[in-house]
């Protein structure tokens, strides 16, 4: 097995394409593993409807990154407190959803840290009713990936802001996170460590050497560039991490002095697709300007307040600004 130095680099669109560069582009006759440590992020599993995973307000006013990845599973926060580990490997037929078999090296190094860590359910690592650790995979071409989160001192108020699920406000077809009761492994630690000290003795672990000694991949420069045109061109771009969601369908009513306002749409590949405006408001113009105007638009606040930017709302609804027709569109509590 050889490690893949990442070069501190805390970008999750620039980890992510490393990891998929490395599936799809080192020797394939070898194993690697990857670690890195993100800026505070949302990870957006392959299969999930990204707006229904995050809460946008929260997540815009603090600048956390949004990106999806390649493999299923549930949306996880990431930050400077949480330890991502993948091992990038061949798939041999037989380990494919065999989390255990990945898992293990992990466990048993955690263990040896004081950490009474189990593998539980279908791909959790828990000590005792508390998930330290979510893990998922993906496969591609005889080759695939198991990677995981090591949650060590995360910022476990973030992690309930950010993820927040609005129920009633969506229905999607797409996968639901599963919301667990979680913990940081500092918590069970015998003594304190940073998360650097805490990378190194899993090293040790898993290499059976310090982590100085730990044979490591030699990445070129070449190599660094196409991991940074991968990262520009699918986990920075808005189709993959937003516009690849599953269709969905939103419908959300409020009651504002002009009347109740109900708007009801789908969103498919992440633009709004059939927008109904109904409610008792008194408007002089037809709304079906107004759903003309907003059809095709992304469904994202800045796309939306550029598409109402023109428009004088109070024509079709009365005394209603764009922050409240906004808010109204979008999933805002």
């Amino acid at each position: 097995m050889r490690l893949i130095d990442n070069r501190d680099i805390h970008d999750p669109a620039l980890n992510l394409a490393l990891e998929e560069y490395a599936l799809r582009s080192l020797p394939a006759d070898k194993t690697y593993l990857l670690f890195y440590v993100n800026e505070p992020s949302i990870i957006i599993g392959k299969n999930q409807n990204t707006m229904e995973e995050i809460n946008d307000s929260y997540v815009r006013s603090r600048g956390i990154h949004v990106v999806r990845r390649l493999s299923g599973g549930g949306a996880v926060y990431h930050d400077l407190g949480n330890l991502n580990f993948s091992f990038i490997t061949q798939d041999d037929g037989s380990s494919f959803r065999n989390f255990a078999k990945f898992t293990r090296p992990v466990i048993e190094a955690l263990r040896g840290l004081g950490v009474q860590a189990e593998l539980t359910g279908r791909n959790d690592i828990q000590v005792g009713e508390r998930k330290i650790s979510g893990n998922a995979q993906f496969s591609t071409k005889g080759r695939m990936f198991s990677h995981g989160t090591l949650l060590f001192d995360s910022k476990m108020d973030s992690i309930a802001s950010a993820l927040r699920v609005k129920p009633m406000k969506i229905e999607s077809k797409s996968t639901k996170s599963v919301r667990a009761r979680v913990a940081n492994i500092s918590e069970f630690l015998d003594r304190p460590m940073t998360i650097g000290e805490f990378k190194n003795e899993l090293l040790r672990a898993l290499f059976g050497c310090e982590p100085e000694e730990a044979p490591v991949y030699p990445l070129t420069e070449r190599d660094w560039e196409a991991v940074r045109r991968l990262a520009d061109e699918r986990y920075r771009s808005w189709d993959w991490n937003y516009g690849r969601s599953p269709k969905s369908n939103v419908q959300h009513a409020c009651k504002f002095p002009a009347g109740i306002v109900d708007v009801r749409l789908d969103v498919a590949g992440g633009r709004m697709t059939g927008v109904k405006i109904y409610g008792d408001f008194f408007g002089i113009a037809d709304t079906a300007e107004l759903e003309e105007l907003l059809t095709g638009v992304r469904y994202e606040e800045d796309a939306i307040r550029k598409a109402l930017a023109e428009v004088d709302l109070n024509r079709y609804f009365g005394s209603l600004s764009a922050d409240e027709f906004a808010g109204l569109l979008l999933l805002r509590d």
